[in-house]
Order: C-alpha cells, then structure tokens, then sequence
C-alpha cells in the first residue's frame, strides 16, 4: 500500500510545495508586486489553509491515478497530469482573471504553473508505477 499510494502522495506534495514556494514567493513576486493591493500581505495568509487545499488536490490527484488510470505507466501519468494540470491551470489563471483584476500575465503564468503541477505530479506517478510493475516482474 505504501509503495502504491503513501510515497507517491508524499512525493507529490513535496515537489508541488517547492514549485509554489519558487513560482510564487520568486519568479511571481514582479508580477504580483503590479497590483499589491489585491493581495493579503504574507503575515496573513492563512498557512494551514493553503496546506489543507493542497493535500485535497493531491489526494484526489492520487485517487483518480489510483482508480481510473490502466494501464499504470508513465506515459499514463503524463497525460492524467497533462489533463489535470490543464484543468486547474484554466480554473486558477483564466478562471480567477475572468473576476478578478489580476494581471493578465499573472493569469497567464497560473496557467502554465497549473499545467506544470499537472505534468509533475503524472511524472511521479507513472515513474512509481513503473518502479513497481519492474519490481513485481523480478519478484515473480
């Protein structure tokens, strides 16, 4: 279980964390810098929110892997991630750009940021799927 799901969700979240904290408190900071006051300052972002919205996108990231998905390889993974990453990509750029005065190359990059996630996390689980198709060939 723990090879199938756990090391993959752990995998997940902690290369989704590290591309947050890069595209957004560095490569994004200019562009969110153009409209300051549509932001809270970081002293009040709310830490175990942000945490609780991205374990909920990487569960369900999993699960749909998980259930959905045959066969289980990489290629499988990129375009479950490909998929995905364009889904929310377009909810969180194009979709917030559309009700909110945010830049629209702010709204751009979100998008791309989305289809980045997107793509990672399929790569992390199709090269654990294949890690453990390659493993269960040997042991038979």
């Amino acid at each position: 279980m723990a090879k199938r799901f756990v090391l993959p969700f752990l995998a997940i979240l902690a290369a989704w964390m590290l591309i947050d904290a890069l595209a957004h408190r560095v490569l994004l900071e200019p562009l969110y810098a153009l409209s300051p006051n549509l932001w809270r300052p970081i002293t009040e972002i709310n830490t175990m929110l942000v945490v609780l919205a991205t374990l909920v996108l990487v569960l369900v990231f999993v699960l749909l892997f998980e259930v959905l998905v045959r066969p289980k390889a990489l290629s499988t993974g990129l375009l479950l991630g490909g998929l995905v990453g364009i889904a929310l990509g377009t909810a969180s750029g194009l979709g917030t750009y559309i009700h909110s005065p945010v830049p629209g190359s702010l709204a751009i990059a979100w998008s791309a940021l989305g289809i980045l996630k997107g793509l990672v996390a399929g790569a992390i689980l199709g090269a654990f799927a294949r890690r453990a198709a390659s493993s269960s060939t040997r042991g038979a």
